[in-house]
């Protein structure tokens, strides 16, 4: 079999089950962690014959991804901002709306330099990671509950060589130190209220970790609420809150953070016209 049968084969399997244009991307992927190849390689190789080791390992990974399993954790990386970031059980698959969130925030931040930013709940590190290596001199830490997800993110951090402090934090229990004080709070924390549970595929029901995905139906703004309280007393004046949101609670979030004192609270949404970003400024001393 050919390097661009292969492809097309991977493909043809993989399309029924998250279909052609996800299909598409997975192979891309699958061809590069087995053989090295970028997208170039791929178009100049389409004609290699492959040996049988190299179909089988294919095979055996494009088997799994049928057999519902996420391909980044078959993989063992998901790709993120450019880069490749080791993903785990522990750890939350990055998603497209979350590069949005970073790109959004550099793309407003970006001439700033020296800005102290925090991510809470940074599962493998992705924001946090992204952020230090894209705004200038920035002072980034993060947090996150899981031990075996920071063990993931410092990881990443290192194989990125980038410099970012963790901390094991619980978010629903920030309080000050006294020293803390941030330009920047950013958050993707759990959104998908429990009632969400039953439309959600099986790949990420059975393979990520649910206590970073689902909040009480009755409390849907559990996190936000109290990383928004713990914001007033560390960010400075005119510092800014980003958030990933559920589109389902986007008014409620509104209606929250100007209750909790914030301004110019703005509802961005996604590359799919949801509403999926919500960003706030503190303004009281």
């Amino acid at each position: 079999m050919t390097l661009k049968e292969s492809i097309k084969n991977i493909r043809s399997r993989l399309a029924h089950v998250v279909g052609e244009r996800e299909a598409y991307w997975m192979s891309r992927d699958i061809i590069e962690d087995v053989m090295g190849y970028s997208e170039v390689d791929m178009l100049l190789k389409a004609d290699e014959v492959l040996s049988d080791y190299v179909e089988r390992h294919i095979d055996a990974i494009t088997t799994r991804v049928e057999g519902g399993e996420p391909l980044q954790q078959v993989l063992g990386w998901a790709r993120f901002a450019g880069n490749r970031f080791k993903v785990t059980k522990d750890t939350l698959i990055p998603r497209p709306e979350t590069q949005e969130l970073v790109d959004m925030i550099i793309a407003r931040h970006g001439e700033s330099k020296d800005l102290r930013v925090m991510d809470v709940g940074t599962g493998s590190g992705c924001i946090a990671i992204s952020l230090a290596r894209g705004l200038k001199f920035a002072q980034v830490s993060a947090i996150d509950i899981s031990p075996e997800a920071l063990a993931v993110a410092h990881e990443n951090a290192k194989s990125l060589r980038t410099q970012v402090d963790f901390e094991c934090r619980d978010a629903l229990s920030l309080q000050s130190s006294g020293g803390e004080c941030y330009d920047i709070i950013v958050s993707n924390p759990p959104y998908i209220v429990e009632s969400e549970r039953v439309g959600m595929e099986c790949r990420v029901l059975d393979h990520e970790p649910l206590s970073a995905l689902f909040v009480p139906d009755d409390d849907a703004l559990l996190f936000y609420r109290a990383i928004a309280r713990w914001g007033r007393e560390v960010l400075r004046k005119g510092g800014y809150i980003y958030y990933e949101i559920n589109p389902l609670f986007a008014d409620e979030m509104k209606v929250m953070m100007r209750e909790m004192g914030y301004d110019n609270i703005e509802i961005v949404k996604d590359m799919q016209a949801r509403d999926r970003m919500l960003c706030a400024r503190w303004s009281i001393d």
